[in-house]
């Protein structure tokens, strides 16, 4: 069971603390640029704040290098995961190991400007629970990515019992009480956005500019791409499964009412040659079909398969910055001992 605070961090007189998580993956590079930018954005809030940059498996000297910068950036923690585990396992870690009354998830390429986070507090301390940063000049790179863009939104609302907003994306602040709540959620194919839009909670949005990369260019392929919308359609709806009843009722329909006609002309008119062409197009139409319904059923089932063998959804190689834990030692970390 989740437990929640009493306490309200957002009265009269309190003084709530931050948490900034930060997942990166080969961002070596550009770590210059988001410390000189971000410490001075969280120092003119005058809140006690700390940084928890997670490392996902990244390839290059990230990981060196965020341990130089503990040197000079204050209050800057490190998790650094055994392998590369994707962007919304690595926002989860970072979230089991923050502490702050409010948590701002951003990218750490400086298309989320660090200079909007206190935006997004505003409307924290106005009394909502999740504030979204809502892209105002949003251009997903080229005709095919936003062509597939709005195709994957249109289809997640109509299949799935939430509803997320195409403009938002993963520069959030969350209360407390969403990040407990997002937590409990034990799910291995995670989709962070769909989790905290079914988790509920009062939400609000602020409009902020994206920039361009600091340095580097995006990693999500078009392959991933579609793979996290895969995930995500099938993790948070059964319409796909449930379409394939309908699917299947009309063209039996189809068929039974084909083969009365077959039978009536038959019986009025005689045997004719049968069409070999129409024939083998009927048959390659009809496998096709079930090969699509199978391939559904078996997304699925690959995602039952998934979770029934509760697998650690991660594990963490090191950890600087934080207690230790009662056994001396945080390296390993799973959602399974979540509240």
């Amino acid at each position: 069971m989740t437990v929640f605070s009493d306490r309200d961090p957002r009265e009269a007189g309190a003084t709530p603390s931050l948490s900034v998580v930060l997942p990166m993956h080969n961002e070596s590079r550009g770590l210059d640029h988001l410390f000189a930018r971000l410490v001075p954005a969280l120092s003119a809030l005058g809140l006690p704040f700390e940084i928890i940059a997670v490392d996902d498996g990244s390839r290059d000297d990230t990981l060196a290098r965020l341990k130089e910068f503990r040197t000079t950036v204050p209050n800057l923690k490190i998790v650094a995961l055994s392998r590369n585990f994707g962007k919304e396992i690595g926002v989860t870690a970072g979230l089991r190991r923050s502490t702050g009354d409010v948590v701002v998830v951003m990218d750490s390429d400086l298309q989320h400007p660090p200079e909007s986070i206190g935006a997004l507090l505003a409307r924290w301390h106005e009394g909502f629970d999740l504030v979204y940063a809502r892209r105002n000049n949003l251009d997903r790179g080229g005709l095919l990515r936003n062509a597939f863009s709005h195709g994957f939104y249109k289809a997640f609302e109509f299949m799935s019992e939430i509803r997320v907003d195409r403009e938002t994306g993963d520069f959030i602040a969350a209360d407390r009480r969403v990040v407990d709540a997002f937590l409990a959620m034990p799910e291995r194919n995670r989709f962070n956005r769909g989790l905290f839009a079914w988790a509920g909670f009062k939400t609000a949005t602020v409009d902020v500019t994206i920039e361009e990369r600091a340095v580097g260019t995006s990693q999500w392929s078009f392959i991933k791409l579609l793979r996290l919308a895969a995930n995500a359609i099938t993790a948070f709806g059964t319409l796909p499964l449930k379409i394939w009843t309908v699917i299947g009722t009309i063209v039996s329909s189809v068929a039974l009412i084909y083969g009365a006609y077959v039978v009536g002309k038959t019986l009025l008119f005689g045997a004719d040659v049968p069409g070999f062409p129409s024939l083998l197009v009927a048959i390659l139409f009809f496998a096709g079909v079930q090969l699509i319904g199978l391939g559904i059923i078996g997304e699925y089932l690959g995602l039952v398969f998934s979770e029934v063998k509760r697998r650690p959804l991660y594990f963490v190689r090191e950890a600087i910055g934080f207690e230790q834990t009662a056994d001396g030692s945080p390296a390993a970390e799973t959602l399974r001992d979540a509240p």
